[in-house]
């Protein structure tokens, strides 16, 4: 398996948000319910600290691709219709991906 992934399959964005998702690795972030966690990533996988199992980069682009769509105005983490939606949206909050929720 080679040690870098092939980033190719990709657009700029996608690639610029993994490249901004990797700055951002073992920063403390708080999920909508309050539950503090952190994430690594290792290759094209997501680790949140709180879960066994990855986020994969498709997801990550998946859910990206909706908040895009949406132009940021997502309701919440099941908006974003992926696996570790309540993960990413606080993210993608802190990235300025989706617009603070008000009230």
């Amino acid at each position: 398996m080679p040690k870098y992934a092939d980033t190719s399959q990709y657009s700029p964005a996608e690639n610029a948000l993994w490249e901004e998702l990797k700055a951002h690795e073992g920063q403390p972030f708080v999920t909508v319910n309050g539950l503090r966690y952190q994430y690594a990533i290792r290759g094209n996988e997501l680790f949140v600290d709180r879960k066994d199992k990855s986020i994969t980069r498709a997801t990550v682009n998946l859910a990206y691709s909706r908040a895009m769509a949406l132009e940021g105005n997502v309701c919440g983490p099941k908006a974003l219709g992926v696996f570790g939606a309540s993960y990413l949206y606080p993210i993608f909050i802190a990235l300025g991906i989706v617009k603070f929720p008000i009230g």
